[in-house]
């Protein structure tokens, strides 16, 4: 065979190897997601057990050639590449859910099923990487001294199958299809993988590719302990900060694939970047325009509570500036070819530790999102140092004395010229402290320790203070989000907040404890919804799922049994702690039951035909929980109401428009839905309390609505012809964004 074609074979099956590896991620969490409410954190711990899946395949790959060399490793390879066969295609065990308890904490559970699912194809696919470019390297092929370079067409097949997914295969393949043309791809690539173990044994047995002295950097023959620990660093740093910045944009968003493959593949355009024979943007380049990136970020994140879309690019822009500078400095300290696998595995290893802190340390050691600013500060650290001084020893002094300075400074001027406000962000002097501590810290960009620890000085100074919700009387974190109570002086009122979204809002004055404020207002949509409900039948039982701080019981009747569904058991500890909210207490229902777990499968174990209402309020932070708003879910729904029975979805999203998708839906099963956008709040409304909200309802005819129907508030749903209906293996948000 031909020098071009070899080259051709090689860089195919690793394109395609690539693509199948990061395609399939998505994919997975998808697969999982509606088992864990939507919450945000399920991408991140898929991604720990990608990434350790994948360490593991370059530890093999590493091992493997070490021990066996290159020649005969291609035959044990070969063997392996023939397992997968006999597991595909994925699917989860349609018991698997049963076997996870509400109470505890679901990330072994989820390793668990993700190991039985995913673990061995992925897990053979991962080797490719360096596998291939070990290969290559004794293939005899005159580009094979540094075989590097195959890297970028590996990260281009993982960057073109993450932006595949959410817009393309999402889109237009249901779940069992995915699994099913991932299947397929699995055995192509299988058919060029051996193409390459037949041209290695063809190839000149004696060939090293060892590079020439022109190569980048040159490295003793023996790695050095310091050596590997800074690749470990250096590939930390960026997988920290790309979960970091998920989280944070998921939070508040949605938990979806599109969300997800965005900073993933700014990550591994880094990589084609980077690892490029002729980098298209200079490495000095992105050093020198981290620093101011960094610290209108972080002013950003100081003097801004709440996400705005504005700010959305921002945090895109710092993201793949520091990642581009940490894949940098690996290029720059890159060895021969001879230590190819020991570097990739060392990267590997890095990355994993990167998604284990994010995951699984990070929930545990902060009480809210402390890992994104953190990872941010040690990019800032992991700049070169581009000016050395004559007096280093005093400037070392220095790197540690000013920043600490800075810090004490910025904290004396928040602390003791903040007037006794509620809202201490939208003071003035405020952003102009965190303005001024920004520019101090820009005049240190030169120096690496003293501009990081100048950033993590600000940034700790913003973490010690309260938020524009008012002062936190408590504040926990755990696998579903950051919960937050706090008190808000002028109006007199505890607010229950999840991320960034409220979550339900009590007046403490005794004449008002039952009064339902925020989105649950009586003259609100479901004000009304409870109205019908009360006129046509006040005994009914009535379900909600997504407890809140417990608002809507304010208009339980004395007859009625209520049953909360909630995942989050920390939610159901706070409703129910006298402290904080009192509306499970003070309730007139004859009884109200709080059933811990996944609504879906909660409700299914209800009896039939029992509810006269169904209240969805079930959101992740402001993030959609998509596996609530399928045909099955609402199948399930209509199973368990009551003839006549209504369905209410809160669907107040500053981000989505989900009306068109229940309008599909009810039109799916011959329902009558109607929409109420109640967004004009008058000065006095939004004095009593009152948030703007949106709400839809569905039934079985105009006459099950009441005097819903007759209300020109209540709209029908716009809806195309041809929306497609959201199902549990199908669903797409990305036409019903807004992200203006």
């Amino acid at each position: 065979m031909g020098r071009t074609p070899v080259l051709l074979l090689f860089l195919l099956t690793l394109f395609l190897s690539a693509f199948l590896l990061f395609c399939v991620q998505p994919m997975i969490a998808k697969m999982v997601l509606p088992l864990l409410g939507g919450s945000p954190a399920v991408w991140s711990t898929c991604m720990v057990f990608f990434q350790a899946a994948l360490l593991a395949g370059y530890a093999y790959a590493h091992a493997t050639t070490t021990w066996l060399g290159v020649r005969r490793q291609t035959i044990v390879q070969a063997g392996l590449l023939l397992l997968p066969l006999f597991v595909l295609p994925f699917g989860i065990p349609s018991d698997a859910a049963r076997s996870l308890f509400p109470e505890a904490n679901p990330t072994g559970w989820l390793f668990g099923l993700l190991l039985g699912m995913v673990a061995l194809p992925f897990f053979v696919v991962s080797t490719s990487a360096p596998l291939l470019q070990r290969w290559f390297a004794h293939s005899g092929h005159p580009a094979a001294s540094d075989p590097y370079f195959l890297y970028g067409a590996s990260n281009l097949g993982s960057m073109l199958a993450l932006l595949a997914y959410p817009l393309v295969i999402e889109p237009n393949l249901r779940l069992a299809q995915q699994s099913m043309a991932w299947t397929v791809g699995y055995g192509a690539y299988v058919v060029l993988a051996l193409g390459c173990v037949t041209i290695v044994w063809r190839g000149q047995k004696g060939a090293t590719g060892i590079p020439d002295s022109s190569g980048p950097t040159q490295v003793p023959h023996r790695l050095r302990v310091g050596q590997v620990l800074r690749w470990m660093v250096l590939a930390f740093i960026p997988t920290s900060l790309m979960l970091g910045v998920t989280m944070y944009l998921t939070t508040d968003i949605a938990a979806i694939p599109l969300l997800w493959v965005i900073p993933l593949a700014l990550y591994l355009l880094t990589f084609i970047l980077t690892f490029a024979r002729r980098p298209i943007l200079p490495h000095s380049w992105m050093v020198k325009a981290l620093p101011m990136a960094a610290v209108v970020l972080a002013l950003v994140l100081n003097i801004s509570s709440v996400t705005q879309p504005i700010f959305l690019p921002l945090h895109l822009v710092v993201f793949f500036l520091a990642a581009m500078v940490c894949h940098g400095e690996l290029v720059r300290h890159r060895p021969p070819q001879e230590h190819l696998t020991a570097f990739y595995l060392a990267m590997s290893c890095g990355g994993v530790l990167g998604g284990l802190f994010n995951a699984l340390i990070a929930p545990l050691v902060f009480d809210r999102i402390a890992e994104y600013p953190l990872a941010l500060v040690l990019a800032c650290l992991a700049l070169p140092k581009t000016r050395s001084d004559s007096s280093e020893r005093w400037s070392r002094s220095l790197d540690w004395v000013l920043p600490l300075s800075l810090g004490a400074l910025t904290w004396g001027l928040v602390t003791f010229l903040q007037p006794r406000s509620e809202a201490p962000w939208d003071d003035l002097h405020v952003k102009l402290a965190f303005g001024l501590a920004g520019l101090v810290c820009f005049t240190f960009k030169d120096r690496p320790v003293r501009f990081g620890l100048g950033m993590g000085a600000v940034l700790l100074v913003a973490g010690t203070y309260t938020s524009s919700y008012g002062r936190v009387l408590y504040q926990h974190r755990n696998y579903f989000g950051v919960l937050r109570v706090a008190y808000v002086a002028s109006g007199n009122f505890n607010r229950l907040i999840h991320g960034h979204t409220l979550h339900g809002q009590q007046s403490l004055d005794p004449e008002r404890r039952l009064e339902p404020l925020t989105y649950y207002h009586r003259t609100g949509p479901i004000g009304q919804v409870f109205e019908v409900l009360r006129t046509r039948d006040p005994g009914s039982d009535v379900a909600i799922v997504g407890l809140g701080a417990g608002s809507l019981a304010c208009y339980a009747e004395p007859r009625q049994r209520w049953t909360y569904y909630e995942i989050d058991p920390v939610v159901a500890k706070i409703a129910r702690d006298s402290r904080f909210f009192t509306f499970l207490d003070d309730s007139r229902a004859a009884s109200i039951a709080v059933v811990l777990g996944d609504a879906r499968l909660r409700l299914n174990d209800a009896p039939d035909h029992t509810y006269g209402l169904i209240v969805l309020d079930a959101f992740s932070s402001d993030a959609i929980p998509t596996h609530l708003l399928t045909r099955e879910a609402l199948q399930l729904y209509r199973v368990k109401l009551g003839e006549g029975g209504i369905v209410a979805f809160h669907i107040s999203n500053k981000w989505s428009d989900l009306a068109p998708i229940l309008g599909a839906l009810a039109r799916d099963a011959g329902l009558k839905c109607l929409v109420r956008r109640d967004l004009n709040i008058s000065p006095v409304e939004a004095q009593s309390g009152k948030e703007p909200s949106t709400w839809a309802v569905m039934a079985a005819s105009e006459a099950d609505l009441g005097t819903l129907s007759a209300d020109p508030r209540w709209i029908s749903p716009r809806v195309r012809p041809n929306e497609a209906v959201w199902t549990d293996d199908f669903s797409s948000i990305i036409e019903h964004l807004r992200l203006d």
